[in-house]
């Protein structure tokens, strides 16, 4: 990874983690835990806490345990990103947007015991699970990195095979 790239990197995973905080210290300061406030018939506001990880899958674990579980998950994408070609622009933007979203819900965890969510999607028949945007930024970034393995990487393949459908 160049200077450049990695520098870009870092200043994406600290907006992240900083706008994710300041977000989270926001709903916590003005809003009681369970409090709603809706925004549209179908997006509220929603003071939840998060005992467990994505859609509070293993909330029946002990803090230390997820807390570990999120370090060891944080250490294989920082792998992961170490080892991604330089070239995989939209795979080095959708992993540092993980590792920010990682980063902003482990710093909940670890001081807190649990994750602050508050994005609340619903319509009076469905309802969707309470999140964040560390969560979101998660979620973007995963869709990166598929759009990047999935898409352009073929269309590179092909484009240095000479196969890309032009003529000559």
């Amino acid at each position: 990874m160049t200077k450049t790239l990695f520098a870009r990197n870092l200043l994406l995973v600290l907006v992240a983690v900083l706008a994710d905080q300041a977000i989270k210290w926001l709903v916590v300061a003005t809003m009681p835990l369970g409090d709603l406030i809706e925004l549209l018939p179908f997006l509220s506001l929603y003071h939840a806490r998060n005992t467990g990880i994505a859609f509070s899958m293993f909330s029946g674990l002990d803090d230390l345990w997820l807390a570990l579980l999120a370090g060891l998950v944080l250490v294989a994408v920082l792998w992961v990103w170490w080892k991604t070609p330089r070239e995989r622009l939209v795979s080095h933007l959708g992993l540092a947007m993980i590792v920010g979203g990682a980063i902003g819900n482990l710093i909940d965890r670890v001081f807190l015991g649990y994750v602050v969510d508050y994005v609340y999607f619903h319509t009076p028949v469905w309802s969707f699970a309470v999140f964040n945007l560390a969560d979101a930024f998660i979620s973007v970034g995963a869709a990166f990195i598929l759009f990047d393995e999935f898409v352009l990487a073929p269309r590179r393949a092909r484009a240095v095979a000479g196969e890309d459908g032009r003529k000559a």
